[in-house]
């Protein structure tokens, strides 16, 4: 069972109108309340793919009685801890220029922390816990690390999407894969590459500090999968870049979901491009067909 992680989901409401005139009244087109959350992102591929998985996380109040709505629409299958406070809620305009509005999120209690560890005793070998997304101010920093004993003890594998120092307290667990991408690698060594050669140069020091698979993303000049073994790369998907939110998540679920059923990393990472394009292409996440028809486009090559 795959379990993704989002510990502060939002409702996004987003709004569309031609133009807005600050200091005036403005009239949307249209508008419409979106389930958002980057570990929600990776349950919606997943469930593209036919891969099981459950949603972890908080919510509350009447936004996140809406959010569970919204993924119980989608078969989002979900085990959420019902938090007091509620459930934050984004703004995004739509009009001359994209703006974000995002919330802090809100209070979560000890008690309620403590009910969401009680959900790490149902893992087991085999599973994998993905954990992305923002942390909620009242959450402690090192969250996501106060987890990774709990999982490795059980057998789990794990995936914590973040950067920096953050990412680099999580290698000495071993965590599946991780996924920088050339401006984040070069940040965690505090470099500049000055050919791809010096980047998997780095990018092995990756794999000797814990992390069992890297993921090298290009945006639309591809990737590179470094494993234990071998290095591979694999050209960008030819297509219109439409939309980059979502596109991380998306490669993230198209390498977990493929690596629990073959545990073929290449395959995993063939599928994590596939994924990741196919959302770039598109307003929203991809859906499967769209995934279907990028994958034949991703030829990986063993380089070393």
């Amino acid at each position: 069972m795959i379990y993704t992680v989002t510990v502060n989901p939002a409702l996004d409401y987003v709004m569309s109108l031609t133009k807005v005139v600050s200091g005036a009244v403005n009239r949307t087109a249209n508008d419409t309340f979106l389930a958002g959350g980057k570990g929600i992102n990776v349950s919606q591929i997943l469930n593209q793919l036919g891969i099981d998985n459950t949603a972890w996380g908080f919510v509350g109040g009447f936004t996140g009685k809406e959010l569970i709505r919204q993924l119980n629409q989608k078969r989002i299958v979900s085990d959420f801890v019902t938090i007091s406070d509620d459930t934050r809620v984004n703004v995004k305009v739509h009009a001359q220029k994209e703006t974000e509005i995002n919330a802090a999120g809100p209070t979560i209690t000890a008690q309620e922390i403590t009910a969401f560890k009680a959900r790490l005793a149902d893992l087991k070998a085999g599973d994998v816990v993905v954990m992305s997304g923002s942390l909620t101010p009242s959450l402690p920093q090192d969250f996501y690390q106060q987890l990774l004993p709990t999982i490795r003890e059980a057998g789990a594998d794990f995936v914590v999407d973040t950067t920096g120092e953050a990412l680099l307290s999580t290698l000495d667990y071993q965590p599946l894969v991780i996924k920088p991408n050339q401006h984040e690698l070069a940040a965690l060594f505090d470099t500049t590459f000055a050919s791809d050669e010096v980047m998997l140069d780095y990018a092995k020091k990756l794999l000797q500090k814990g992390a069992k698979n890297v993921m090298i993303s290009l945006a639309g000049d591809g990737g590179y999968l470094l494993t234990p073994e071998h290095v591979y790369h694999a050209k960008g998907a030819v297509g219109t870049a439409i939309n980059s939110v979502g596109a991380g998540d998306s490669m993230i679920a198209g390498f977990v979901g493929t690596y629990v059923r073959t545990q073929d990393p290449v395959a995993s990472f063939r599928m994590g491009m596939a994924c990741g394009a196919a959302t770039a292409f598109t307003k929203d996440i991809a859906v499967k067909s769209q995934i279907e028809a990028v994958l034949p486009q991703i030829v990986v090559t063993q380089i070393s």
